[in-house]
């Protein structure tokens, strides 16, 4: 049994829905987004029900088994940008302008970085199948771009370079084909957002009037692609850290205006939340750490049940390392996992207890909504999700 320290008195509605599906590029398809709705009658009784031992399972339903297949892409790069198109299709993205594609389950890889970017980090990418994508390119100045490609990654286009040396963009979203947002560091003390209205091939800079104001030395951490996440209903939401307190910040509106939370996590001058996850609208996870001590995680991992206006830290039986990635895997409304350098995890009664079932190091992972799950990391590491029973 977990305890589960929990802030804030609220109704509790839980959307269920399969995993990244119902948060991501083609959620406008709600018919194949099923809800399991469990209700409580006081929010009270949160850190009660969160904490309650699970039910048996079924003899008919035996625990699964998870594990990565490594599947070797031929790069030295560090691949912290990672989408999971579907079983066979994936794109990652990282260090020294790297971009990589495989169309056969992993068995292969193809380097189909843009010319001429040796120089920059590709931290993110958010792929609309297997011949369109939106790659992010972080850094302070000009270093901070946004390509497109359509084609494969046979031509790129340079679709946003940043003219703002205050400005660092860490993170990018789509809520469909079209619609998405990037995020910058805070820009004269408050978070700057980008937007684009045609997949990627033009941005906006949002005005920062519906921008609540940024805490002293507060960032969010390009360490997966998922310190800004996008889902239903024109939600959206990004971690922080470095300040006083690790927040999250919340918009219903597709990034025009935005609420902020406190979370129970632990915030450092190099620590915070690093990855969110959401299934459906009200049901998410915040995890991270400390990138300098990613052997230990101290107050990392939380849970919010109502949108992220208010957040339950999870603690005995956390993750013990730092996590900088996190994905819901499809159609196990249940399942979660985080990954990190010192291992991977998978929680399958919705993040209040884990087991690490890999001690390799991945920085992102991420799921498709059709079904299938990868990970990527250092060195050029990548590798697609197998599960068995036991």
């Amino acid at each position: 049994m977990n305890p589960v320290r929990w802030g804030g008195k609220r109704d509790v509605s839980v959307d269920a829905a399969p995993a990244r599906y119902c948060r991501n590029r083609l959620a406008a398809r709600a018919s194949l987004c099923p809800k399991l709705r469990v209700a409580a009658a006081t929010v009270g009784m949160l850190p009660l029900i969160l904490s309650a031992p699970l039910a048996p399972a079924s003899p008919a339903t035996p625990p699964t088994e998870f594990a990565w297949q490594l599947t070797p892409t031929g790069s030295e790069a560090r691949l912290r940008g990672l989408d999971a198109v579907s079983r066979k299709v994936a794109w990652a993205s990282g260090s020294e302008g790297t971009v990589l594609r495989t169309i056969n389950r992993g068995r292969t890889w193809r380097d189909v970085s843009p010319p001429d970017t040796g120089g920059l980090q590709f931290r993110d990418v958010e792929a609309f199948g297997r011949r369109s994508a939106v790659i992010l390119a972080i850094g302070t100045g000009d270093d901070s771009r946004i390509y497109r490609t359509d084609n494969g990654g046979a031509t790129w286009t340079l679709a946003f370079i940043n003219d703002d040396d205050s400005a660092f963009y860490d993170c990018m979203a789509f809520y469909n084909y079209r619609r998405g947002l990037a995020l910058s560091d805070p820009v004269d003390g408050k978070f700057r957002i980008l937007a684009t209205k045609n997949g990627g091939r033009s941005w906006d800079v949002v005005s920062n009037e519906g921008m609540p104001a940024a805490l002293p030395g507060e960032f969010a951490f390009a360490a997966s692609g998922t310190c800004l996440v996008a889902g239903p209903g024109g939600n959206a939401w990004f971690g922080t850290g470095g300040g006083a307190e690790a927040r999250v910040f919340r918009s219903r509106d597709k990034g025009a205006t935005w609420s902020v939370a406190t979370t129970p996590v632990r915030s450092t001058e190099s620590g915070g939340i690093f990855s969110l996850a959401f299934a459906g609208g009200r049901r998410g996870l915040a995890v991270g750490g400390d990138f300098l001590t990613p052997d230990a995680a101290v107050d990392a991992l939380a849970l919010t049940f109502d949108g992220g206006s208010s957040w339950g830290l999870v603690g005995v039986g956390a993750p013990a390392g730092y996590r900088s990635g996190s994905a819901w895997v499809p159609f196990r409304p249940r399942t979660v996992i985080v990954v990190g350098p010192t291992g991977s995890d998978v929680s399958t009664d919705g993040g209040r207890s884990w087991t690490l079932f890999d001690d390799g190091s991945f920085d992102s992972v991420d799921c498709g909504e059709a079904g299938g799950c990868w990970a990527s990391g250092e060195e050029g590491r990548a590798a697609r999700l197998v599960s068995s029973r036991r």
